[in-house]
Formats: C-alpha cells, structure tokens, sequence
C-alpha cells in the first residue's frame, strides 16, 4: 500500500478528507525534557513529516515546534493528580482542562493523559472550541476499522486510534510498520518522545531510566542500542511513508 503524506489532527477539518492512504502521527510529550524533544523534533524534519504534539507543559521547544507549518499543537490534560485530590492543576475537571488550554490557546485537538474521559469533561472541551477528541485506543488487534465519529457534542469529533508506543511494548508486538500501514482505516499513531529517544524495547527500559529523565547526560547511558525498539520502528514507519 502506497502511503502519500502524513497529516495532522486538524486535517479533519477539511471537507471530503480521504485519509485511507494517509498517516497521522500523534506525540504526547509528557514533561520530557527539551534535549529529548528537539531529538523527536529533529527526526521529524529529518523525515519531512508532519505531526500533532499534545503538550503538557511550557517549554521554548513549543516556539520551534509552532514554527514548522507542518506541526500542530494540542492539549494534554492531566487529570491524575484531581482524581488523587492533588488540585496543582485545578480543583475541578474544568479548572484542569482550562490550565492546559492557556499553555495552547490555538489548540483545536485534545489527549488526556491516561485517557482519562467523561461526558462531563468531553462536555468542557467542546465550550472551549476544541474539535477533535483523541482519547479512543482501539488497538489494531481490536480487528476493528476505525472511523472519526461525531460527538453529540455539537462541532466535536472523536477520533480514535489504533497504536501507541508503550502499550505496544506490553503486548509485546512485533516492530513490523506494515502490519498497520497495509490495515484499513485510520492509520494514526502515538509515540512517546522518551520512548522514541531511549529505542525503548520494553517498558523495564523506561522505568530504570526515570530517575534521570531531566539529567540528559545521565539519561544517555540507558539509550538502547542492543534489541529493536520504538525508535527503529519509528525510522521503519518514516522511511515507508517517504518512499
């Protein structure tokens, strides 16, 4: 299958999209640090591919990102610390989502961190003119053909995926790029830039890693170099959309 372009988010905006010969690649930043985005950054431009970023915190790498028309921002609410009575980002689902929606005001797409969702809080994103929900995980062995959805919220559309970089390291799947690129449906994929930047094979990887993951000198040391990770499937997956 002949893969054409990789689109942003916001692609869905556009009338009559066919985006059966497209991909859509999605990044949740989670607090890495601005060495290990610029990293995920880099190879994008290397590549020439376009992408949506779910932010979750400031950081100047945003201003980079902002400036290649090929990128978007989004929002990454964290809801986690709310749930466990924790109010740093506000004391109701509303305050949380509003404090994420400053640090992106253009913000048209939202992630929540973990997925977190409820009417209510779908509910929040749509009054604050944000008009794609990605917070549908169907992975590709779900066998199921994934299609945007209208939300009953009026202007929103929900929009699901079927792959995500740590959630693929617990099933343990092969780093095979056409077992999805040759699926029916939308192709939209979730990488984690620390996974992307450590070639992360298994999540044990990761978990020795987070002490470190704001000293990058430190953090080098468990880059791995030994077993196919998430970053040779991420050079996998590029090199098949640009051939």
């Amino acid at each position: 299958m002949k893969i054409s372009d990789t689109l942003t988010i916001n692609a869905f905006g556009q009338k009559d999209l066919n985006y059966e010969d497209k991909v859509f690649l999605t990044f949740d930043i989670d607090w890495a640090s601005d060495q290990v985005l610029n990293f995920t950054v880099d190879l994008l431009e290397q590549y020439e591919l376009g992408a949506t970023f779910f932010v979750t915190h400031h950081t100047p790498v945003l201003d980079r990102i902002k400036a290649n028309p090929k990128f978007e921002l989004g929002i990454h609410p964290n809801f986690n610390f709310l749930l466990n009575g924790d109010f740093r980002y506000g004391k109701t689902y509303q305050e949380v989502v509003e404090y994420y929606f400053a640090m992106v005001p253009e913000a048209v797409s939202v992630r929540s961190h973990s997925l977190v969702q409820s009417t209510q809080i779908l509910d929040t994103f749509q009054s604050l003119g944000l008009k794609f929900d990605v917070n549908l995980l169907l992975p590709r062995r779900s066998q199921m053909v994934l299609h945007p959805m209208e939300h009953w919220a009026k202007g929103m559309t929900r929009i699901p995926y079927f792959w995500e970089d740590d959630i693929h390291l617990i099933y343990g799947d092969a780093f095979e790029v056409e077992l999805y690129l040759n699926s029916e449906g939308l192709k939209i994929f979730d990488f984690h830039p620390i996974h992307v930047f450590l070639n992360s094979e298994n999540l044990s990887r990761y978990d020795s890693a987070r002490p470190h993951l704001q000293d990058f000198e430190k953090l080098q040391a468990f880059v791995n170099t030994q077993q196919e990770g998430i970053l040779d499937f991420f050079h996998r997956l590029a090199k098949a959309i640009r051939s």
